[in-house]
């Protein structure tokens, strides 16, 4: 008796948990159920079709058009400094002066002897036009005037001697004025007044770089070189160059030289471009960010480059439907531009694609979508 009864509640039991269990699993679908058709919040943007730039972007340095260290030429006491640290000058301008008077003595002397061999030519003229007359009229004989054409070229040649040694003492007189040889900037100076200076020192007097035009060489991969041929063969090629940090746009310029070797050792090419005007804002030794215009698409199909999705099947994006739902549309990229993809196979302009939320995405799911602006 007391064993059915337990038998019996037992069985009552069963049947009130399984009842329970039911209950739960239904509630658990409903909410799934729910939980399936609860929009997706997302952003979503509109596929475009327009022209776009086709950069290669590298690191660069600036270099000074042309730098010359300007250096005595003559030995001797610096007697003036004419230039201020920093200040631009433009060719011929006075830097320095040296002690002249050693020069200017030295003229003298070397005009004084020209003076004296000229007289002797003048002399021996004179002399060769006697012989020739008295071998004219038969007094003289050949060998006087053999002799005297002699010494008078003998005098010639002296005086030709003395004129060279005028003009090289004239030269050093004039280079104990120190000019420079370029427009540019000077730098900073490397000697004081009162040393004496030599053509060998290795300091030399000041720097002077030309900052206008100026020149940046950056570095890009090898395997574009066929690329930037081929473009600048067909005109030039536009540089921009930007801050180290790509916030401020410091010049635009073009490219003007490959360089004629690559880098083994990092499988890149160097390449140099000129930029006209540059004010301040590109000086010698500043490193920069680079970018050269290669090309630009024409009608390319673009969208952010947060839309496309990588999976085992390759890439993809999510198609947003006029229901609302998502579809997966495989893609082929054609390139990555910047915050940008260009897509040759798989959207049209037009399409609307997720570019935030995507995680949450599977084929069919509902979303709640906001726009958004491309880049």
């Amino acid at each position: 008796m007391l064993l059915g009864a337990l038998c019996l509640a037992a069985l009552v039991l069963a049947l009130r948990y399984r009842a329970g269990a039911q209950q739960r699993g239904a509630s658990s679908a409903r909410e799934a159920a729910a939980a399936r058709d609860r929009p997706v919040p997302v952003l979503v943007v509109a596929v475009e079709q327009r022209d776009v730039p086709l950069y290669l972007e590298g690191l660069g340095t600036v270099a000074a058009y042309n730098t010359v260290t300007v250096r005595a030429r003559v030995e001797g006491r610096l007697d003036a400094v004419r230039f201020t640290e920093g200040q631009a000058v433009r060719r011929g301008d006075v830097l320095a002066q040296i002690d002249p008077r050693p020069f200017a003595i030295a003229v003298r002397q070397a005009e004084a002897v020209a003076a004296r061999d000229r007289a002797l030519v003048a002399n021996h003229r004179r002399a060769l036009d006697r012989a020739r007359a008295l071998l004219a009229q038969q007094i003289g004989a050949q060998a006087e005037v053999d002799a005297a054409l002699g010494a008078f070229e003998q005098a010639q040649a002296s005086l030709r001697a003395d004129e060279a040694q005028v003009a090289a003492a004239r030269l050093n007189l004039d280079f104990a004025r120190i000019t420079s040889p370029i427009d540019g900037v000077t730098g900073l100076r490397q000697v004081d007044v009162g040393n004496v200076v030599r053509p060998g020192d290795v300091n030399g007097i000041v720097l002077v770089r030309q900052v206008d035009p100026i020149a940046v060489m950056f570095s890009l991969p090898q395997d574009e070189l066929g690329r930037i041929n081929a473009e600048m063969a067909r005109g030039a090629l536009p540089v921009e160059v930007f801050s180290r940090d790509g916030a401020t746009r410091l010049g635009v310029g073009s490219l003007a030289v490959i360089d004629n070797q690559i880098n083994q050792a990092t499988a890149t090419l160097r390449l140099k471009a000129v930029f006209a005007h540059p004010g301040r804002a590109l000086w010698p030794d500043q490193f920069v960010k680079t970018r050269l215009l290669l090309t630009t698409a024409r009608g390319a199909v673009v969208v952010p480059a947060a839309a496309v999705q990588r999976g085992p099947q390759g890439t993809f994006a999510y198609l947003v439907g006029s229901d609302q739902r998502v579809s997966v549309r495989p893609l082929r990229v054609g390139r990555i531009e910047g915050e940008q993809a260009i897509v040759a196979e798989g959207l049209r302009p037009g399409d609307r694609v997720v570019v935030e939320g995507a995680s949450r995405l599977r084929a069919g799911a509902l979303v709640q979508t906001r726009a958004g602006r491309a880049p």
